[in-house]
Order: C-alpha cells, then structure tokens, then sequence
C-alpha cells in the first residue's frame, strides 16, 4: 500500500483561529490524542510561528517554551515540529525547539524568498533536525519561480521542500502543475499545506499527492487561518478509500476532533464571506481576524480591506498594513459622503 505523511499543525496555524488564546495545557491534551492516533508529525506554537507572540503579529497567552515544554512531555511517538518565520523566528528560537526535543524545523519564507532561509536551514541542520523548506503565498508566483525557488531550498541542504497555498487561492490543476514541476526538479521529497478560503483544501491536496507530494498538511476541525486547513481526519479517511496509508487511527483522530478541539474553537470554522473574500483576493490566511478588527475600529467592511490588500499583492509580515488600509479606506467612505452631502 502506498503511504502518505501527515504533518497536523491544528496547535500551530490553529492558532490563528482562536486568536492564540490555546494554554500550554489545551496543548498538551490535543497533542497526546494526536499522538495516540498515530498521527506522525504535529506543529506546534504561536500561529507565526516561535518568537511570533508579539504586538504585530499578536500576543498567545504562554510563551513559547511553556507550549513547547506541555507538549512535549506528553509526545511517546509523534514527531514534534517548529515553525520559523526568518525575521520572526532566530536561531535561539530554534535551540529551544531542540531543546525540548523538536525532531522537525520549517523554515517558512515568501514563495520568492527561500534565501532569506539559508542560515536557518542550516542551523537546523547543525542541530540535527530536519529542516524543511516552505513556500508561502504559492499562488503569487509561476510555476518557473516555484521550481527556482524549491531549488534553492534544496541547495541549503532543506530535506523536504512545500509548496503552500496560504491564501486558500489555488485550484487543483494548479496545484498539480506546480507540484508536478517541483517533483521533477528537486531529488528531495516534496508537500503541500492548503487553506480552505474557496473550499477546495482536501481536493487540492488529493490533486498534490497525485501529482507526486509524499508529505501534506492538515488540522482537526480544519482549524487555521482564514477559512481553515484540510481536516486531518477527512484527509484519513479519504486516504483510506484511496488505498493509501496515514498511520492514523480513523476513529481516534474523529474523536480528537470532535470531542477535544470543537469544544475550544473561538467560532465554526466556515467558509463564510469574508473567508471566501481572501481565497477570491489571494490574501495572507492570517490577516482575517486583523481586517475584522480593523474593519470594527474604522467602520469599514472588512472584505473592501481584504480586497484592496491582495490588489496591493500584500504578503505575511505585513499585517501593519491592514490598519494603513482601513484607515485609507474610511477617509474614502467619509469624502464621498460630504461630496453626496
């Protein structure tokens, strides 16, 4: 039977969901039924990742190394797994992951920025981890430039490379292209992470194991960013009927879901307007809660400011935008009323 790797980050892009408000012992009592369901690789920490608990991106309420120690204590055989944003996350960050046993490092950069990623890729390397390469905002850039850049990522030494669809923006033939381009280009294996803006998550990630990904994403609940990720345990049971084997415990990762992370979801993690609004405008997942906030605070709909920051070609670390353009738009609003006056 053919198999397939699962990395679930429902305790890491999850977070964006409930605002990072999991504590360090929700952590944990998702992580032990994660691993008692025999899921292989599970992310963990703030949802930009370590060193991302900031005024920018968002305060959780632990630190770091209080999720990290939680968690890691209750791990007998699932793979824990960091997320590092260069330019949020450094090499201390890194140590500490080590520290408490993380086994996997991802070095997240734009899809036209895995130079930016050299140092980490090698840093963890240096510390025994493997280190995975992973291309953020695919959908920005043509298949050449996601082969470039897969490669570059595989000349730093990266032993898994990802194309992902942070915005949820992507359809499965393009998925497929692109995937199949970077399969054929790099002697590493290669994965795909997907957002569910427009509803096509667990298809587009059918349509990457098709064209030769042999490792993929996914959250219980679907919990993530924007609309959400692939749900780990429909990705089980799809698998399952496909032949395809996860390791996972269908019923145990059902149970996980729906007893231990729906309880703790902050809202239904739906495909509704303004999640569908950033799989339309090609928009960073993480940006949602800040438009809203934005949108609340400048008495603008929060889909215009969506709108205008993939118009804008706006990408993650640029949340300092989202009140330039509320507060833009707001002023546009007011002018057209005096001048309708």
């Amino acid at each position: 039977m053919a198999k397939i790797r699962i990395i679930d980050a429902t305790l890491r892009d999850g977070m964006h969901a409930v605002g990072h408000r999991f504590t360090p012992e929700d952590m944990a009592t998702i992580a032990a039924a994660l691993d008692a369901a025999g899921v292989d690789t599970i992310e963990i920490g703030h949802g930009d990742g370590l060193g991302g608990s900031t005024f920018q991106y968002g305060f959780a309420v632990a630190s770091d190394e209080d999720y990290l120690k939680a968690v890691s204590s209750v791990l007998t055989r699932t793979k824990l797994d960091i997320l590092i944003l260069p330019g949020i996350g450094t090499e201390p960050d890194i140590e500490l992951g080590a520290k408490y046993g993380a086994k996997v490092a991802r070095i997240a950069t734009h899809v036209t920025e895995a130079d930016i990623g050299a140092q980490h890729i090698a840093f963890s390397k240096k510390l025994g981890l493997e280190a995975v390469g992973f291309l953020m905002m695919a959908h920005m850039a043509p298949v050449e430039t996601v082969v470039e850049q897969a490669k570059l990522f595989e000349s730093y030494g990266a032993d898994l490379v990802y194309v992902t669809d942070s915005a949820g923006a992507m359809l499965p033939w393009q998925v497929s292209e692109k995937i199949a381009a970077v399969k054929a280009a790099v002697s590493i294996p290669v994965g795909f992470h997907g957002h569910n803006n427009l509803g096509l998550a667990i298809a587009n990630t059918i349509a990457a194991v098709q064209a030769g990904a042999g490792c993929v994403d996914g959250c219980l609940c679907g919990l993530g960013a924007g609309s959400g990720n692939a749900q780990t345990e429909v990705l089980a049971a799809v698998f399952d009927l496909m032949k395809i084997d996860t390791g996972i415990d269908l019923y145990a990762a059902m149970d996980a879901a729906e007893d231990l992370v729906r309880p703790r979801m902050r809202r239904p993690q739906a495909i509704d307007k303004l999640g569908l609004s950033i799989g339309w405008a090609g928009v960073y997942g993480s940006f949602l809660l800040h438009s809203i906030r934005a949108g609340e605070r400048f008495g603008v709909d929060p889909r215009d400011i969506l709108v205008e920051l993939g118009r804008m070609k706006t990408v993650g670390g640029q949340e300092d935008l989202i009140i330039d353009v509320a507060a833009k738009l707001a002023a546009e609003k007011a002018k057209q009323h005096a001048l309708a006056e």
